[in-house]
């Protein structure tokens, strides 16, 4: 935690479940047949544990360069595709497939064309069978909560990338999952709405109500560091767990701290982590993307 006078610190920590809200064990994941020439080896030997923190959001952020299967871990634990071995499991039970208490929320915009802003977020909610009334008063509070209020009745190709991104985060929220999932969601954004979108997360990661764990991937190093609670750093393909770094809590002393280059020691560890030593960072001048 950072707090206004930029001191590391922390206050009162909230107790720590004794069941991981996620664990992976010894996580691979090979697209194709093992062994065959074709085959493609994403993520190896992945193992890591994200602590329950009951009564308090927090972010966990996965970063690496691009193809180093970040992606492929998130979708694991989504339950979208299977590992190929090791174990995957969710407040202590194995993921078999995809479950409301994760929601997910894609760098692709994903919201159903033919539906309105409102019904848009409601669609979980609906196939839960929320009572109607009860559906409309969380799906207009999320609206709001997400800045898209007046948006109620436009429909998404009206909507900016930005406002689309908003439509997605408050139809993930909708179900209140314990786990929000986030797949480089503002990757395709102009760097103006990125930044609004991340105040917009970390505004929602303040929000002890929400009470979520976030899993974020990127391979934009001052996404990951504004927002991480703690940023896991993989290597390139095949991705391997290489380090694992506290991060400064997003406040707007982190943002203007940021641009005054605190952070740039933190950043330099990162890449020296994904590129075997520091003698690399000169290949990307402004030590921001992670770009094969």
């Amino acid at each position: 935690m950072m707090d206004d006078m930029g001191q590391q610190g922390h206050e009162t920590s909230p107790a720590v479940s004794e069941t991981p809200i996620i664990e992976l064990r010894g996580v691979t994941k090979i697209y194709g047949s093992p062994g065959a020439a074709d085959s493609v080896t994403a993520v190896e030997d992945i193992n890591f544990t994200i602590r329950d923190l009951p009564g308090s959001g927090q972010c966990r952020v996965f970063l690496g360069p691009s193809g180093c299967g970040k992606s492929t871990i998130l979708r694991i634990i989504a339950g979208l595709i299977p590992a190929s071995s090791g174990e995957v499991l969710v407040n202590g039970q194995p993921v078999t497939g995809p479950s409301a208490d994760r929601g997910m929320v894609f760098q692709s915009y994903s919201s159903f064309p033919w539906l309105n802003v409102l019904d848009n977020v409601r669609f979980g909610m609906d196939l839960a069978h929320v009572p109607r009334s009860e559906a409309d008063d969380r799906a207009a509070e999320l609206i709001r909560r997400v800045g898209l209020e007046g948006t109620e009745k436009m429909l998404p190709a009206n909507l900016s990338g930005g406002m689309r991104q908003r439509v997605a985060i408050a139809r993930s929220l909708a179900c209140r999952p314990r786990i929000i999932l986030m797949d480089e969601p503002f990757g395709a954004l102009d760097p103006r709405t990125r930044r609004d979108m991340q105040d917009l997360v970390a505004g929602l990661l303040a929000d002890n109500d929400l009470n979520q764990t976030f899993v974020f991937v990127t391979h934009d190093i001052d996404e990951a560091i504004f927002l991480a609670d703690r940023i896991h750093v993989l290597s390139a393909r095949p991705g391997r767990m290489v380090g694992e770094l506290e991060a400064p809590r997003a406040t707007e002393y982190t943002r203007n701290a940021m641009s005054r280059g605190e952070y740039q020691e933190l950043s330099n560890r990162i890449i020296a982590m994904i590129y075997g030593d520091s003698g690399h960072s000169h290949v990307l001048a402004d030590h921001l993307l992670l770009e094969e």
